[in-house]
């Protein structure tokens, strides 16, 4: 599942398409009417977490990419039938690839609160930490991947947010220590900025500390696996000898 990173990277390739025109629509979507966008001038492009979204007048296209969406600009993937596709003059066009498209009324301003974005110049880390304080009883692994606090923060981006502030997945957010909740707060917004920057470097895999990994890198300790841990069963990987477990 893409993470709000690789949204971000996508709303900065897609921004050459605000103003232009939407000459043509097409795919296989069945969930909204294509051809209502067709005519119309694209108004603004943003990202909101995991949401990639396109503003025309009076509503919205939201792109959520799911587990295994793609996307391309300018081509073609092989043997692929695009769920939706924006085309523009001059053969420009936008393919959206096993996702889910539906349409909003009204502005992205109004529709989406951006201070819950790690990656908005308007996040409120402040709020963050009420948040967490909150649900004392949440597993940190399910606290970071609730998207109403961290929106954009994936799986990826858990394992090693953990693995920074060495905290076990299974820890209690009402047990952590004032400046480890802290530390899991910055490194949210930290770490996704970092992935942002190796994902545009093609260098983001290789990066990973404990994502996919078998053994630790800090103390060669062969690293825990669960397949879906937590409330949110999600896959996690951590250090039992160097993350420590709040209970």
């Amino acid at each position: 599942m893409p993470e709000g990173p690789s949204i971000v990277i996508l709303r900065e390739l897609t921004e050459d398409f605000v103003g232009k025109r939407v000459l043509q629509v097409g795919g296989n979507t069945r969930t909204i009417e294509p051809f209502r966008m067709k005519g119309l001038a694209v108004r603004r492009v943003a990202s909101w977490g995991k949401h990639f979204l396109v503003q025309f007048d009076g509503f919205v296209l939201r792109v959520h990419f799911m587990l295994f969406g793609k996307y391309a600009i300018d081509e073609d993937l092989p043997d692929r039938v695009p769920r939706l596709q924006l085309r523009f003059a001059r053969g420009r066009r936008l393919n959206l690839y096993a996702c889910s498209v539906r349409y909003l009324e009204g502005d992205i301003d109004g529709l989406y609160d951006f201070s819950t974005d790690v990656m908005s110049d308007a996040w409120n880390p402040r709020a963050a930490l009420r948040a967490l304080r909150a649900q004392p009883d949440t597993l940190a692994c399910d606290a970071l991947l609730e998207q109403d606090v961290f929106s954009g923060v994936g799986n990826i981006i858990k394992n090693e947010v953990l693995f920074r502030i060495r905290v076990h997945p299974e820890s209690r957010v009402g047990a952590l220590p004032p400046t480890k909740l802290r530390e899991l707060v910055e490194q949210a917004r930290e770490y996704s900025f970092d992935f942002y920057h190796w994902k545009k470097a093609y260098v983001l895999r290789k990066h990973y500390q404990v994502h996919t990994k078998t053994e630790c890198p800090r103390d060669g300790t062969r690293l825990s696996y669960a397949k879906a841990l937590g409330r949110k069963k999600r896959r996690a990987f951590w250090c039992p000898e160097c993350q420590r477990l709040y209970r």
